[in-house]
């Protein structure tokens, strides 16, 4: 071997570990680039990234007579979920979904999977294979295989034919309706290459190229797109962690520009710690002097007042204390803190400081509307010995035990002088998206609420809404049914009179028996119906599953949004299932008769971070034929609610929700009721304290 080529070998060598050696960590540290289509890709075609896990991403994009808007949800490691409003000619509404097989490795691709729009009209109907390699820490290379759109330029003959010749012709499976699987199509038909090339500039600039294997002939025939060529350029700019911009030049004719806002729910998009300290764990004095005012043998309980008012102080209402032996109960209302673990940490503090000296154990007793959710057992010495120990929470976890609180409060009552009456005006805003022929309708306005205590577990509830600016009528698409209008007229509510009562009701809580909760709401329910609501829901303490009855006796309002009634009433119920995995998520299941008099079942599934935000999807199948529910075949949507305090970084029990529908009609329309127990008891119990007990000590 010459001097020359051992010189080039060992450079040779030197390259390929230093490129081995930067490939996994390139990757690791790369951003998920978001493609046109609003998941993760290159310009238009896809990779086979997988975005951080849980990650939410909103994408507006825009180029030659198109428009997408799209929400995607990281739902596992290895699995993406995407929902689609786009607009060619129509509005119309998709679903993607992409599965990662694999993981980039030290010498192998990422390798994934997608259907694209597999739940829709079909007009963006497409599979794909696409692997995605790191090679340095700047250059990122995909390519794939696909069908349906992305098999439509310079298609070759299927190679699944191998397996099926059924797999070499794709058939026609769109509908107008939309909304059904369209199973079909899966992989079937010509199949094409594509691929493109990501070039990272800095860590926030990075400029792309593409070939593309979509031929874009709907867009050709419907608009007049032209398109000269397979090949796509763009550069796309990061100036966040949470925001991507991108410019591209399309298809050899066409300008394009695309936003993307991503947001992590596992970490506080506020900075946190702006909680008041909580107090010390004192250790006992000595003597036992103190004993007597807690009304220990008779003696006055002149402690009370002062554990009401420390409690008070640091956002907890007293109900009620005794002193029985060596145990102290405690039953309160935690007002502030999302996390009823970080509620059991401070109140156990509180009375560390304020308990008699012969108290050795505390049951504490959040409740929530008045009935108590759980007894929390915590030794007074495992406070001691471990506040300031290492690990110290899941510690004191080990040796906390929940059970359930149902019976007589504690003996001595105590009235903490809330104000049983509150009332607030503030503005509102409310928005209906995807409707068939109006993308983007709206109201703004004030409202005015009001919320009187009768007694802890009985309240009267209200709200008045007037209008400012109103859209929610503009050309609010109501089409023809056989079904009763039991939500598809919702714009017409209040466009007469431009305002009106949205809820007005009195609701009840209790505790029937062990493991038991229930709930009755009378009243005007919701915008649209008034009635009689009843609930019963059996969940044990340490149980991740429970189950619900619900009965409503619904009558449809006037559209003036007043306290008149129209003809149309309806009996409507559910039994309902509720089971919470250990990885976070928790599924529910509701079976009965909806507000149209169909009978189906609802389906559920959500994912419950630690910070409180939680994302999931539902779909409800009927008896109604997909032809008589009319445009979307069957009800479904995504739901998104976030906790305020990681907004603003202060405690507060407050969150915000939306639920975003493809399109929402009269088939599985359910009765909207504030406060069903399972949202009112579940953060009280063993499953979700223990998600949060990471806060016991804050």
């Amino acid at each position: 071997m010459t001097k020359f080529h051992r010189y080039t070998g060992s450079i040779g060598v030197v390259v390929v570990a230093t490129l081995s050696a930067t490939l996994l960590s390139a990757q690791d540290d790369w951003r998920t680039t978001y493609s046109l289509y609003g998941n993760q890709g290159i310009i238009d075609m896809p990779s086979a990234v997988a975005p951080p896990d849980g990650e939410i991403a909103s994408t507006v994009a825009v180029f030659g007579g198109n428009e997408r808007a799209t929400f995607t949800f990281q739902l596992l490691p290895r699995l993406t979920g995407s929902f689609r409003y786009s607009q060619i000619d129509t509005y119309d509404r998709s679903f993607d979904i992409q599965y990662q097989i694999s993981d980039e490795g030290q010498y192998l691709p990422a390798l994934a999977f997608g259907l694209r729009d597999f739940i829709g009209t079909g007009r963006f109907s497409a599979e794909y294979l696409v692997a995605t390699k790191t090679f340095g820490p700047n250059v990122r290379v995909s390519g794939g295989l696909g069908w349906g759109r992305l098999g439509s330029l310079d298609g070759f003959t299927n190679p699944l034919g191998v397996l099926d010749d059924r797999f070499e012709v794709r058939p026609d499976d769109s509908i107008d309706t939309g909304g059904t699987v369209l199973a079909g199509q899966f992989f079937r038909g010509d199949a094409a290459f594509f691929g493109g090339v990501e070039w990272r500039l800095n860590e926030d600039w990075a400029v792309l190229a593409e070939y593309s294997s979509d031929i874009y002939q709907r867009e050709t025939d419907l608009i007049g797109f032209e398109r000269k060529s397979p090949l796509n350029f763009g550069v796309t700019w990061n100036p966040s962690e949470m925001v991507q911009l991108g410019a591209y030049y399309m298809y050899g004719t066409e300008v394009g520009v695309s936003a993307t806002l991503a947001l992590d729910p596992k970490t506080r998009t506020a900075e946190g710690g702006l909680d008041s300290a909580p107090l010390p764990v004192l250790e006992r004095a000595a003597g036992v002097a103190a004993a007597a005012s807690w009304g220990v043998n008779g003696a006055p309980a002149s402690g009370v007042p002062v554990l009401g008012q420390v409690m008070q102080s640091d956002g907890f209402r007293l109900l009620g204390a005794e002193v029985s032996g060596n145990t102290m109960r405690v039953r309160y209302e935690n007002t502030v803190y999302r996390s009823e673990a970080q509620g059991v940490g401070r109140v156990a503090r509180i009375l560390s400081q304020l308990a008699p000296d012969t108290v050795d154990r505390f049951i504490l007793e959040p409740t929530q509307r008045g009935i108590a959710l759980s007894a929390v057992t915590v030794q007074r010495e495992t406070l001691i010995a471990l506040e300031n120990e290492p690990d110290a929470a899941a510690r004191v976890l080990a040796r906390t035990r929940f059970a359930d609180a149902a019976g007589p409060a504690p003996v001595i009552a105590y009235d903490a002088g809330a104000p049983s009456f509150l009332w607030g005006v503030s503005p509102y805003a409310t928005v209906t998206l995807f409707d068939g022929n109006n993308p983007f309708r709206g109201d703004v306005g004030l409202e005015a609420s009001f919320e009187y205590e009768v007694r802890p577990n009985i309240l009267i509830s209200g709200s008045y809404r007037q209008s400012v600016l109103d859209r929610s009528d503009d050309d609010p698409s109501i089409s023809a049914s056989t079904l009763p209008p039991v939500r598809r007229e919702v714009a017409l509510f209040g466009a007469d009179t431009g305002g009106g009562i949205e809820d007005l009701y009195i609701a009840a809580y209790g505790r029937p028996g062990r493991d038991l909760y229930s709930r009755v709401s009378l009243g005007y329910l919701e915008r649209q119906f008034g009635g009689i609501s009843t609930e019963l829901l059996w969940k044990p303490v340490n149980s991740r599953f429970a189950v619900g009855a619900e009965l409503n006796y619904a009558i449809r309002r006037d559209f003036d949004l007043g306290f008149g009634f129209q003809d149309y009433d309806v009996i409507t119920g559910h039994v309902s299932g509720y089971y919470a995995f250990d990885n976070g998520f928790q599924a529910q299941v509701d079976v009965g008769q909806y507000l149209a008099g169909d009978i189906g079942a609802t389906f559920g599934l959500d994912r419950v971070f630690d910070n409180g935000w939680k994302v999931g999807a539902f779909f409800t199948l009927t008896d109604v034929p997909f032809e008589d529910f009319g445009e979307g075949s069957f009800d479904k949507g995504i739901r998104i609610e976030i906790p305020v305090d990681s907004l603003i970084g202060t405690p507060t029990r407050r969150t915000t929700a939306t639920t975003l529908r493809s399109l929402e009609r009269d088939g599985g329309a359910r009765l909207r009721v504030n406060g069903r127990l399972y949202d009112v008891i579940d953060g009280g119990h063993q499953d979700q304290m223990t998600q949060t007990w990471g806060r016991f000590w804050r």
